[in-house]
């Protein structure tokens, strides 16, 4: 932390913020107190970036939201990472592709495998709360003269649970 400190202002930083705890927590007071005192021009200037971020999306996501406060974002050890040149402007919207692109692919890769699974006759979700015997026995009780009610504390379900898993034509009795 002491090395990190020197080197910030020796680079001319005039406000530091230090975080308590890890980078890798979603929940990073300091940096949103920044984020909230930043105004146009500022420039947050970090020793390296995984300092600021654990991510390539963390990273892009600050980076977005430097982007519309009007602040810059510029890095010690990693000189191609500075948002206040173009060449760094760059570099990060190449990054931010990349990305875009890398989540694309994945979204693509779990819809294919989810409909091949539906395919293999995969079910998704909740299991249903009622086996088809279950419900079987529902529209008897209900045809016998059983309120849904009645027919649901039988099976030990809650009576939306029936009025969900049935037809209406099976819920009035004939």
């Amino acid at each position: 932390m002491r090395l990190q400190r020197a080197a910030l202002k020796e680079a001319g930083c005039r406000r530091t913020f230090e975080e308590k705890v890890s980078g890798v927590k979603r929940d990073r007071p300091e940096l949103a107190r920044m984020l909230d005192q930043l105004r146009d021009d500022d420039v947050v200037v970090v020793t390296r970036l995984d300092r600021l971020a654990r991510s390539t999306r963390d990273l892009l996501d600050i980076a977005e939201k430097l982007n519309e406060i009007g602040a810059g974002l510029s890095s010690l050890a990693e000189p191609w990472a500075d948002t206040t040149s173009p060449a760094g402007r760059m570099v990060l919207t190449v990054f931010a592709g990349m990305a875009e692109f890398e989540r694309e692919l994945i979204h693509q890769r779990t819809s294919h495998g989810r409909n091949a699974a539906r395919e293999r006759g995969v079910r998704f979700g909740r299991p249903p709360k009622l086996t088809a015997d279950q419900r079987t026995l529902a529209v008897r009780l209900i045809a016998e003269g059983k309120s849904v009610r009645e027919a649901a504390g039988l099976l030990n379900c809650h009576p939306a649970t029936l009025y969900r898993a049935l037809p209406a034509a099976d819920l009035s009795p004939d």
